[in-house]
């Protein structure tokens, strides 16, 4: 199996191809309106850590990021995500802050264009006014996007649609590959991320970047009754069904159970939670994990997550 690290290496190098530097300025459509841009940005800082991978993977001029927290099973040092770490050293890209937005560490980054998430838990949409006066402020809803769809969004904010297109098609490639190498487990399958506090589990939407992937290598994803559809305590969001401690077990309605964000040391738990034990994929044990790193796609991320995939359900 690929490690992140072997992945990164396996990323798209820096400069490879030169973005154009027709078409500017360039109005933008964002969930806050539009944005116009005056010029190519060469100084970009993302306050979100979900959206920089991406970022990554397109050539895009980072300069700096936020950060989540630091030596974790997902981030290293520095808080940045073990899948493009690599990649991010490499490119001398800078942590600026460690999970709560800093104004004033963007602003000594100097930026010409800040990019935030919309939704999330690394949203700095509460921040955004006051960035708005450091520089131009573009908004970027992940929630109900694939990560290709982001890469051909900020593509056209950076210039970099060549980039996002050759990453793209090398990806579908892959998961084509993928496909017609696998053989399915039973159908449909309940893709989640389980709380092991008794907070429940959240259950991946068609509109996630992980319902996406999981649809275009034919899965079908199951949906939980209307009625025990949980809170929404991230915000409002279209990729993530919450349900709580309560309703999990009648909200997982899949033959099959896909976690994410974790590793094989939850399927146990999954296995041996009481609450679930009448369910037919905890019965036939039917139950696998797909690696820390699955919680937020981007090349990268997905790239480990296609790999996983492939070596657990290959076709003998």
């Amino acid at each position: 199996m690929q490690n992140g690290n072997d992945q990164a290496q396996a990323a798209p190098q820096q400069n490879n191809a030169q973005p154009s530097a027709s078409g500017w300025p360039r109005t933008l459509q964002t969930p806050q309106g539009p944005l116009t841009l005056q010029q190519q940005p060469q100084r970009i800082v993302s306050t979100s850590v979900t959206l920089t991978g991406t970022l990554l993977a397109i050539n895009a001029p980072l300069v700096g990021s936020g950060a989540t927290a630091r030596r974790t099973s997902v981030a290293d040092d520095r808080g940045f995500f073990t899948q493009w770490s690599q990649v991010a050293s490499e490119r001398g890209l800078q942590p600026l802050y460690v999970s709560e937005p800093n104004a004033e560490a963007i602003a000594a980054a100097a930026p010409d264009l800040i990019v935030i998430a919309a939704t999330g838990g690394d949203s700095a949409v509460k921040l955004q006014e006051q960035l708005a006066a450091i520089a131009p402020v573009l908004v970027v809803d992940y929630g109900d996007k694939s990560w290709q769809q982001l890469a051909a969004e900020l593509g056209a904010a950076t210039g970099h649609e060549a980039d996002a297109k050759r990453v793209s098609e090398r990806f579908a490639q892959r998961v084509q590959r993928v496909k017609q190498a696998i053989t399915l487990p039973p159908q449909p399958v309940s893709a989640l991320v389980y709380y092991e506090d008794g907070r429940g589990v959240n259950l991946w939407t068609p509109a996630s970047a992980q319902g996406k992937l999981l649809t275009e290598l034919g899965f079908s994803l199951a949906m939980p009754p209307a009625e025990v559809h949980g809170g929404s305590s991230m915000g409002r969001r279209n990729d993530i069904i919450q349900l709580s401690g309560e309703t999990m077990a009648a909200g997982i309605t899949g033959q099959s159970v896909l976690l994410f964000a974790t590793d094989d040391d939850t399927v146990a738990k999954v296995l041996s939670n009481p609450f679930l034990a009448a369910l037919p994929p905890v019965m036939a044990k039917r139950v696998w994990a797909f690696g820390p790193d699955t919680f937020r796609l981007d090349y990268y991320s997905a790239s480990n997550l296609l790999e996983r995939i492939e070596q657990r359900f290959k076709t003998p």
